[in-house]
Protein backbone atom coordinates (compact mmCIF):
# COMPACT_ATOMS: atom_id res chain seq x y z
CA UNK A 1 0.00 0.00 0.00
CA UNK A 2 1.37 3.46 -0.92
CA UNK A 3 2.34 5.75 1.91
CA UNK A 4 -0.16 8.50 2.60
CA UNK A 5 1.03 12.05 1.94
CA UNK A 6 0.84 14.03 5.17
CA UNK A 7 3.15 16.90 4.32
CA UNK A 8 2.05 20.29 3.07
CA UNK A 9 3.26 20.60 -0.52
CA UNK A 10 5.26 23.80 -1.04
CA UNK A 11 4.25 24.90 -4.54
CA UNK A 12 7.35 26.50 -6.06
CA UNK A 13 5.57 27.24 -9.31
CA UNK A 14 2.93 29.36 -7.57
CA UNK A 15 5.51 31.00 -5.31
CA UNK A 16 7.71 31.88 -8.30
CA UNK A 17 4.71 33.49 -9.96
CA UNK A 18 4.25 35.71 -6.89
CA UNK A 19 7.93 36.66 -6.97
CA UNK A 20 7.70 37.57 -10.66
CA UNK A 21 4.63 39.71 -9.94
CA UNK A 22 6.51 41.53 -7.16
CA UNK A 23 9.46 42.10 -9.48
CA UNK A 24 7.23 43.42 -12.29
CA UNK A 25 5.42 45.80 -9.92
CA UNK A 26 8.73 47.18 -8.60
CA UNK A 27 10.12 47.54 -12.13
CA UNK A 28 7.02 49.50 -13.14
CA UNK A 29 7.55 51.86 -10.18
CA UNK A 30 11.22 52.34 -11.09
CA UNK A 31 10.26 53.24 -14.65
CA UNK A 32 7.50 55.64 -13.56
CA UNK A 33 9.38 57.33 -10.71
CA UNK A 34 13.03 57.13 -11.79
CA UNK A 35 12.98 56.47 -15.54
CA UNK A 36 15.02 53.34 -14.83
CA UNK A 37 14.61 49.99 -16.59
CA UNK A 38 16.75 47.16 -15.18
CA UNK A 39 18.66 45.21 -17.83
CA UNK A 40 19.90 41.61 -17.83
CA UNK A 41 22.55 40.38 -20.26
CA UNK A 42 22.83 36.61 -20.78
CA UNK A 43 25.82 35.15 -22.62
CA UNK A 44 25.52 31.70 -24.23
CA UNK A 45 28.59 30.08 -25.76
CA UNK A 46 27.95 27.08 -28.01
CA UNK A 47 24.91 25.01 -28.87
CA UNK A 48 24.14 23.01 -25.72
CA UNK A 49 20.39 22.25 -26.13
CA UNK A 50 19.47 22.43 -22.44
CA UNK A 51 21.35 25.72 -22.03
CA UNK A 52 19.68 27.16 -25.13
CA UNK A 53 16.19 26.36 -23.76
CA UNK A 54 17.13 27.81 -20.37
CA UNK A 55 18.46 31.03 -21.92
CA UNK A 56 15.31 31.38 -24.03
CA UNK A 57 13.12 31.03 -20.92
CA UNK A 58 15.21 33.59 -19.08
CA UNK A 59 14.74 36.06 -21.93
CA UNK A 60 10.98 35.53 -22.04
CA UNK A 61 10.57 36.00 -18.28
CA UNK A 62 12.92 39.01 -18.20
CA UNK A 63 10.85 40.82 -20.83
CA UNK A 64 7.57 39.77 -19.19
CA UNK A 65 8.68 41.47 -15.98
CA UNK A 66 9.27 44.75 -17.83
CA UNK A 67 13.06 44.54 -17.84
CA UNK A 68 15.40 44.74 -20.81
CA UNK A 69 16.87 41.45 -22.01
CA UNK A 70 20.16 41.37 -23.90
CA UNK A 71 21.12 37.98 -25.33
CA UNK A 72 24.62 37.32 -26.67
CA UNK A 73 24.94 33.98 -28.48
CA UNK A 74 28.53 33.09 -29.34
CA UNK A 75 29.96 30.23 -31.39
CA UNK A 76 31.29 27.20 -29.52
CA UNK A 77 34.84 27.98 -30.70
CA UNK A 78 34.79 31.58 -29.41
CA UNK A 79 38.16 32.44 -27.94
CA UNK A 80 38.62 33.24 -24.28
CA UNK A 81 39.94 36.69 -25.21
CA UNK A 82 36.79 37.48 -27.21
CA UNK A 83 34.51 36.28 -24.40
CA UNK A 84 36.38 38.32 -21.80
CA UNK A 85 36.23 41.38 -24.07
CA UNK A 86 32.43 41.01 -24.31
CA UNK A 87 32.18 40.81 -20.51
CA UNK A 88 34.32 43.95 -20.22
CA UNK A 89 31.91 45.79 -22.54
CA UNK A 90 28.89 44.62 -20.54
CA UNK A 91 30.60 45.65 -17.28
CA UNK A 92 31.02 49.17 -18.70
CA UNK A 93 27.47 49.44 -20.08
CA UNK A 94 25.24 51.40 -17.64
CA UNK A 95 22.07 49.92 -19.19
CA UNK A 96 23.17 46.43 -18.13
CA UNK A 97 22.64 45.78 -14.41
CA UNK A 98 22.98 42.00 -14.40
CA UNK A 99 25.36 39.73 -16.33
CA UNK A 100 25.00 35.97 -16.51
CA UNK A 101 27.31 33.65 -18.43
CA UNK A 102 25.44 30.38 -19.00
CA UNK A 103 27.27 27.31 -17.70
CA UNK A 104 28.69 24.88 -18.63
CA UNK A 105 31.14 26.57 -20.98
CA UNK A 106 33.01 24.70 -23.74
CA UNK A 107 36.09 22.87 -22.43
CA UNK A 108 38.64 25.31 -23.85
CA UNK A 109 37.27 28.16 -21.72
CA UNK A 110 38.25 28.69 -18.08
CA UNK A 111 34.93 29.07 -16.21
CA UNK A 112 36.52 30.52 -13.06
CA UNK A 113 38.40 33.15 -15.03
CA UNK A 114 35.27 34.08 -16.98
CA UNK A 115 32.98 34.32 -13.95
CA UNK A 116 35.47 36.37 -11.98
CA UNK A 117 35.76 38.84 -14.89
CA UNK A 118 32.14 39.91 -14.28
CA UNK A 119 31.72 43.04 -12.17
CA UNK A 120 30.67 41.63 -8.75
CA UNK A 121 27.87 44.22 -8.55
CA UNK A 122 26.45 42.80 -11.82
CA UNK A 123 27.07 39.14 -10.93
CA UNK A 124 23.42 38.11 -10.62
CA UNK A 125 24.39 34.42 -10.36
CA UNK A 126 26.33 35.21 -7.17
CA UNK A 127 29.30 33.07 -8.29
CA UNK A 128 32.06 35.73 -8.28
CA UNK A 129 34.66 35.07 -5.59
CA UNK A 130 33.99 38.53 -4.07
CA UNK A 131 30.29 37.72 -3.64
CA UNK A 132 31.16 34.31 -2.18
CA UNK A 133 33.41 36.05 0.36
CA UNK A 134 30.84 38.73 1.19
CA UNK A 135 28.12 36.13 1.76
CA UNK A 136 30.48 34.03 3.89
CA UNK A 137 31.24 37.00 6.13
CA UNK A 138 27.61 38.10 6.46
CA UNK A 139 27.91 41.21 4.29
CA UNK A 140 25.67 42.51 1.51
CA UNK A 141 26.28 40.50 -1.65
CA UNK A 142 24.66 39.06 -4.74
CA UNK A 143 23.30 35.68 -3.64
CA UNK A 144 23.10 32.55 -5.84
CA UNK A 145 19.57 32.20 -7.22
CA UNK A 146 18.69 28.65 -6.17
CA UNK A 147 19.64 29.02 -2.47
CA UNK A 148 17.90 32.42 -2.40
CA UNK A 149 14.72 30.79 -3.73
CA UNK A 150 14.94 28.08 -1.06
CA UNK A 151 15.37 30.72 1.65
CA UNK A 152 12.35 32.67 0.42
CA UNK A 153 10.15 29.57 0.56
CA UNK A 154 11.42 28.62 4.02
CA UNK A 155 10.76 32.12 5.37
CA UNK A 156 7.29 32.06 3.85
CA UNK A 157 6.48 28.70 5.43
CA UNK A 158 8.08 29.17 8.86
CA UNK A 159 8.11 32.91 9.38
CA UNK A 160 11.26 33.22 11.48
CA UNK A 161 13.92 30.52 11.15
CA UNK A 162 15.96 31.47 14.24
CA UNK A 163 16.89 28.51 16.43
CA UNK A 164 15.83 25.79 14.01
CA UNK A 165 18.21 22.92 13.26
CA UNK A 166 19.04 22.86 9.55
CA UNK A 167 20.91 20.12 7.68
CA UNK A 168 22.15 20.80 4.16
CA UNK A 169 23.07 17.60 2.31
CA UNK A 170 25.53 18.68 -0.38
CA UNK A 171 28.58 20.94 -0.39
CA UNK A 172 28.65 22.46 -3.88
CA UNK A 173 29.71 26.07 -4.37
CA UNK A 174 26.48 26.75 -6.26
CA UNK A 175 23.92 25.44 -3.74
CA UNK A 176 25.18 23.60 -0.65
CA UNK A 177 27.69 26.09 0.75
CA UNK A 178 25.71 29.29 0.05
CA UNK A 179 22.53 27.63 1.37
CA UNK A 180 24.30 26.92 4.65
CA UNK A 181 25.53 30.53 4.84
CA UNK A 182 22.02 31.90 4.25
CA UNK A 183 20.55 29.67 6.95
CA UNK A 184 23.30 30.77 9.35
CA UNK A 185 22.40 34.36 8.49
CA UNK A 186 18.83 33.64 9.65
CA UNK A 187 20.20 32.20 12.93
CA UNK A 188 19.65 28.51 12.23
CA UNK A 189 21.98 25.92 13.71
CA UNK A 190 23.49 24.50 10.54
CA UNK A 191 25.13 21.19 9.66
CA UNK A 192 26.60 20.55 6.22
CA UNK A 193 26.46 16.85 5.37
CA UNK A 194 27.36 14.95 2.21
CA UNK A 195 27.70 11.52 0.68
CA UNK A 196 30.65 10.64 2.95
CA UNK A 197 29.05 11.78 6.21
CA UNK A 198 29.09 9.02 8.82
CA UNK A 199 25.57 7.88 9.66
CA UNK A 200 23.97 10.37 7.30
CA UNK A 201 20.49 9.12 8.19
CA UNK A 202 20.97 9.99 11.86
CA UNK A 203 22.31 13.45 10.99
CA UNK A 204 19.31 14.11 8.72
CA UNK A 205 16.85 12.97 11.40
CA UNK A 206 18.04 15.85 13.60
CA UNK A 207 16.89 18.45 11.08
CA UNK A 208 13.90 20.76 11.45
CA UNK A 209 14.87 21.94 7.95
CA UNK A 210 16.39 19.39 5.58
CA UNK A 211 17.82 20.67 2.28
CA UNK A 212 18.82 17.98 -0.20
CA UNK A 213 21.29 19.20 -2.82
CA UNK A 214 23.57 16.21 -3.39
CA UNK A 215 22.76 15.27 -6.99
CA UNK A 216 21.82 11.63 -6.33
CA UNK A 217 18.32 10.41 -7.29
CA UNK A 218 16.06 9.71 -4.30
CA UNK A 219 19.01 9.39 -1.90
CA UNK A 220 17.05 10.85 1.04
CA UNK A 221 14.30 8.48 2.12
CA UNK A 222 11.44 8.84 4.55
CA UNK A 223 13.26 7.05 7.38
CA UNK A 224 15.89 9.82 7.25
CA UNK A 225 13.33 12.58 7.86
CA UNK A 226 12.34 13.88 11.29
CA UNK A 227 8.54 13.82 11.70
CA UNK A 228 7.19 17.28 10.90
CA UNK A 229 10.40 18.54 9.29
CA UNK A 230 10.45 20.83 6.26
CA UNK A 231 12.14 19.14 3.30
CA UNK A 232 13.54 21.25 0.45
CA UNK A 233 14.54 19.11 -2.53
CA UNK A 234 16.97 20.91 -4.84
CA UNK A 235 17.81 17.86 -6.94
CA UNK A 236 16.68 17.40 -10.53
CA UNK A 237 17.62 13.96 -11.86
CA UNK A 238 16.46 12.19 -15.01
CA UNK A 239 15.95 8.46 -14.50
CA UNK A 240 14.35 5.57 -16.37
CA UNK A 241 11.41 3.95 -14.58
CA UNK A 242 9.09 1.37 -16.09
CA UNK A 243 10.64 2.09 -19.48
CA UNK A 244 9.85 5.81 -19.25
CA UNK A 245 12.01 8.84 -18.54
CA UNK A 246 11.09 10.56 -15.29
CA UNK A 247 12.27 13.60 -13.32
CA UNK A 248 12.95 12.93 -9.65
CA UNK A 249 14.66 14.83 -6.88
CA UNK A 250 17.33 13.89 -4.37
CA UNK A 251 14.49 12.94 -2.00
CA UNK A 252 12.27 9.85 -2.32
CA UNK A 253 9.10 11.92 -2.44
CA UNK A 254 6.43 9.41 -1.41
CA UNK A 255 8.20 8.11 1.70
CA UNK A 256 9.42 11.55 2.79
CA UNK A 257 6.02 13.20 2.27
CA UNK A 258 4.46 10.62 4.62
CA UNK A 259 6.68 11.89 7.46
CA UNK A 260 7.55 15.53 6.76
CA UNK A 261 5.52 18.55 7.76
CA UNK A 262 6.16 20.27 4.42
CA UNK A 263 8.00 19.30 1.25
CA UNK A 264 8.87 20.68 -2.20
CA UNK A 265 7.98 18.42 -5.15
CA UNK A 266 10.14 17.68 -8.19
CA UNK A 267 9.29 19.05 -10.65
CA UNK A 268 7.43 22.19 -9.54
CA UNK A 269 9.30 22.96 -6.34
CA UNK A 270 12.67 24.69 -6.21
CA UNK A 271 13.21 24.73 -10.00
CA UNK A 272 10.78 27.54 -10.92
CA UNK A 273 12.27 29.74 -8.18
CA UNK A 274 15.70 29.87 -9.81
CA UNK A 275 14.74 32.12 -12.76
CA UNK A 276 12.36 34.12 -10.55
CA UNK A 277 15.28 34.88 -8.22
CA UNK A 278 17.49 35.76 -11.17
CA UNK A 279 14.97 38.47 -12.02
CA UNK A 280 14.88 39.56 -8.38
CA UNK A 281 18.69 39.76 -8.30
CA UNK A 282 18.75 41.86 -11.49
CA UNK A 283 16.22 44.25 -9.93
CA UNK A 284 18.28 44.41 -6.73
CA UNK A 285 21.46 45.11 -8.71
CA UNK A 286 19.75 47.94 -10.60
CA UNK A 287 18.51 49.51 -7.36
CA UNK A 288 21.94 49.27 -5.72
CA UNK A 289 23.68 50.73 -8.79
CA UNK A 290 21.40 53.78 -8.65
CA UNK A 291 21.34 54.28 -4.87
CA UNK A 292 17.65 53.32 -4.61
CA UNK A 293 15.85 51.30 -1.95
CA UNK A 294 16.09 47.55 -2.52
CA UNK A 295 12.89 45.56 -3.11
CA UNK A 296 11.47 44.21 0.13
CA UNK A 297 11.21 40.44 0.48
CA UNK A 298 13.31 39.73 -2.60
CA UNK A 299 16.77 39.71 -1.04
CA UNK A 300 18.56 37.69 1.62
Amino acid sequence: MAAETKAKVIDGKAFAEKVREQVAAHVARLQAENGLTPGLAVVLVGEDPASAVYVKNKGIQTKASGMNSYEHKLAADTSEADLLALIDRLNADPSVHGILVQLPLPDHLNSELVINRIDPAKDVDGFHISNVGLLGTGQKSMVPCTPLGCLMMLRDHHGKLAGLNAVVVGRSNIVGKPMAQLLLGDSCTVTIAHSRTKDLAEVCRGADILVAAVGRPEMITGDMVKPGATVIDVGINRIERDGKAKLVGDVHYESAAAVAGAITPVPGGVGPMTIACLLANTLTAACRANGLAEPEGLTA
